[in-house]
């Protein structure tokens, strides 16, 4: 099984230009899913023979990358829209792509869905067209990243934590917090890695919400500009100590085969071939909690193709298709239905409630806090990029 790396993702939130988010009340979402992104469909009506999509790459597979990977031909017979993808390498990319109006349906990373709400480039979906939307667990239903005031803006996809990842010969005893990489992180100094994006300030944040905390933080993505400072600090405290930033998992796989990292952030995917090549590690979600990722499938408040889209998010939430396509990825798949037709939901831990409820999904930094305070401005992910250059010098 090939996986696909989200290596692309760490230039995805350096890119980011936060300016285009504006304040998302002003989306006016809180009566019945109107909203300036449009209004969900009431009903749905005949397909319209085509359907426009633009995904991570890997999402909408139809053969001619690997003949055994397709789940897009079935789509297209069964419903006679016939798919045409387009595959891009950011988030921000993503986000301008969409605002040419080319596209029906997008999937996307926390870090742009928020963007996309609030400049009404995608409408809010009504579920009661998706039948496979009910059997989706509910953890990932209804949250910041994939919904506003309630009203739901997609169909969650698939999901994954970045994990504590550690040599079980050279970090001993089995470390159960992330002060490996933090507060000890001299003990393994020059052989400690990190995911390199802005985003991994939220992971300081989320170390320090259990450690210092004094600071207030509620949510890691909502950081005031003391929050904000004390996690940008001690991220320039542990780089002296990071041997690599890394973004393709390949080279982190490769890393810790050589033992030139032996501990650091990491996915799971990233585990299951190192334990396949033999390697001495393990990974561990720490007693701090972690940060991770869920997508979601959207529409276009101005889609071409309405109901072809809405025919694409019921079936890739279907479970054998979902399975096919998380599996192809490299992450849990959305449904415990999905797991029938998978071998691998155990170390992925799909389905776990109360693991995934450790998990601080990533969801874009925006001056409105996300943590629901309205007597601080938050730091926008502007200013995250900016620090995340200064951090790593």
């Amino acid at each position: 099984m090939r996986h696909i790396t989200r290596g692309a993702r760490s230039s995805a939130v350096a890119a980011l230009a936060i300016g285009a988010v504006v304040a998302l009340t002003a989306c006016g979402t809180g009566s019945g899913g109107g909203s300036s992104s449009g209004e969900a469909a009431a009903e749905l009506g005949e397909m319209e023979g085509s359907v426009s999509i633009l995904a991570w790459p890997g999402y909408v597979e139809d053969g001619s990358n690997d003949p055994a990977v397709d789940w897009v031909s079935g789509f297209e017979e069964e419903t006679g829209c016939m798919v045409e993808s387009k595959t891009y390498g950011t988030s921000d990319e993503a986000v301008s792509l969409m605002k040419t109006g080319e596209y029906d349906v997008i999937a996307a990373s926390g870090d742009a869905t928020l963007r996309l709400i609030a400049s009404g480039d995608v409408a809010p979906v009504n579920t009661d067209l998706i039948p496979n939307y009910a059997g989706l667990f509910d953890f990932l239903k209804d949250q910041a990243w994939n919904s506003v005031d309630g009203v739901t803006y997609g169909v969650p996809h698939g999901y994954g934590a970045n994990l504590l990842l550690y040599n079980t010969e050279i970090v001993t005893p089995a470390p159960t917090s992330w002060d490996v990489v933090f507060d000890k992180a001299s003990e393994h100094s020059g052989k400690i890695t990190a995911y390199d994006s802005p985003i991994y300030i939220a992971d300081a944040a989320v170390y320090l919400m259990a450690h210092q905390p004094d600071l207030g933080i509620e949510n890691p993505y909502a950081l005031d500009e003391e929050q904000f400072q004390a996690a940008v600090d001690l991220l320039k405290e542990q780089r002296p100590h990071i041997g690599e930033y890394w973004s393709d998992y390949l080279k982190e796989i490769s890393a810790f085969e050589t033992g030139d990292s032996v501990a650091g952030t990491t996915w799971q995917v990233i585990q299951n071939a190192l334990a396949g090549s033999g390697a001495p590690t393990a990974v561990v979600l720490p007693e701090e909690g972690v940060t991770g990722w869920s997508d979601t499938w959207m529409i276009a408040s101005e889609a071409a193709s309405p109901n072809c889209a809405y025919a694409w998010l019921d079936w890739i939430a279907s479970p054998e298709v979902n399975a096919q396509a998380t599996a192809y990825f490299g992450e849990a798949p959305s449904s415990q239905a999905a797991c029938d037709f998978r071998d691998d939901c155990e170390a992925f831990h799909a389905g776990d409630e109360e693991y995934a409820s450790q998990i601080w999904y990533w969801t874009t930094p925006i001056a409105d806090c996300v943590d629901g305070r309205t007597d601080v401005e938050c730091v926008d992910y502007s200013k995250w990029t900016e620090a995340w250059s200064e951090i790593k010098g």
